[in-house]
């Protein structure tokens, strides 16, 4: 290693960064508060340039949480632990947009004597809540990413624009499957996803319709429980443009309905209904 190398190294950890610590009920009235700390800032360092900058009781203890996901789990940070080294772990769209605070974030928070975590009361939080809507509204932070359904249904504001909206937020996740109640919308990928495989089938199976990620599994299943509880013949109508991807959806449907009725036993069934397929769509093309 150079000397170059070596002064290169202490000019990177010296480089300074903005952190967004949300202090909640805290320190109520403030949505967030910017924090300049280094790669090497340990997270005590940063709670006492808290303290300061909020002007909080110093009698107290804090900790800081690193949130991973809107309503997800808080993970309590060591004082000994490098709170840049973990923002920088973040995904670059989370980086890019800290000041929404809605997915990866760090919050501010007060610990109880028995080593428990303070949450403060709730109408504190709706307070701190409502402010920082109306600083959205008014233009000082941006706009929330908008949360993704997997049912249509519960679109709070249903029309075309927020329908078509979803369906692209959802796809560029490579979520390719959502609900319109217990119809499901699927959009082509046109490449394979790893969702097919045997983990999946078992995942699926005996679910109520909408307690897991939307799925093709997911349809063939309930049409499958339903024929063997009512004892019925079951149709599943599928239902497209060319090129939509109805022969490959079919496909699934096939080998998750098999894989159920055979539950692991190897057989032939599976091979002969695939084989017909092609034979049908062309009889179907000619009429």
């Amino acid at each position: 290693m150079s000397v170059n190398d070596v002064g290169g190294r202490r000019r990177f950890e010296d480089s300074e960064y903005t952190l967004h610590i949300y202090p909640g009920s805290i320190a109520e009235g403030t949505i967030y508060c910017p924090i300049t700390a280094r790669k090497t800032s340990t997270a005590a360092e940063v709670i006492d340039a808290l303290i300061n900058k909020l002007q909080l009781e110093k009698t107290k203890c804090y900790v800081l949480a690193e949130v991973k996901e809107f309503g997800g789990e808080e993970w309590i940070l060591n004082p000994t632990d490098c709170p840049v080294q973990r923002m920088m772990l973040w995904p670059r769209m989370a980086l890019e947009n800290r000041t929404s605070g809605e997915d990866y974030r760090f919050l501010l928070r007060e610990k109880n004597l028995d080593g428990s975590i303070h949450y403060g009361s709730l109408q504190s939080w709706l307070r701190v809540t409502e402010e920082r809507r109306r600083m959205v509204e008014r233009g000082f932070l941006p706009q929330p990413q908008q949360k993704d359904y997997d049912d249509l249904c519960g679109l709070p504001d249903l029309n075309e624009k927020t329908l078509l909206e979803n369906l692209r937020n959802r796809f560029k996740q490579e979520k390719i499957y959502t609900y319109v109640g217990s119809i499901l919308i699927v959009i082509n990928p046109f490449k394979f996803l790893p969702i097919y495989n045997p983990k999946y089938v078992k995942m699926y199976d005996n679910h109520q319709l909408g307690k897991l990620e939307p799925h093709i599994y997911a349809v063939a299943d309930v049409a499958y429980h339903a024929m063997l509880q009512r004892r019925k013949n079951q149709c599943i109508v599928i239902s497209g443009e060319s090129g939509s991807g109805k022969t490959q959806s079919t496909n699934f449907l096939i080998h998750h309905l098999t894989a159920l009725s055979q539950k692991g036993f190897a057989s032939g069934v599976e091979q002969i209904i695939l084989g017909a397929g092609p034979v049908l769509e062309t009889e179907f093309m000619a009429l």
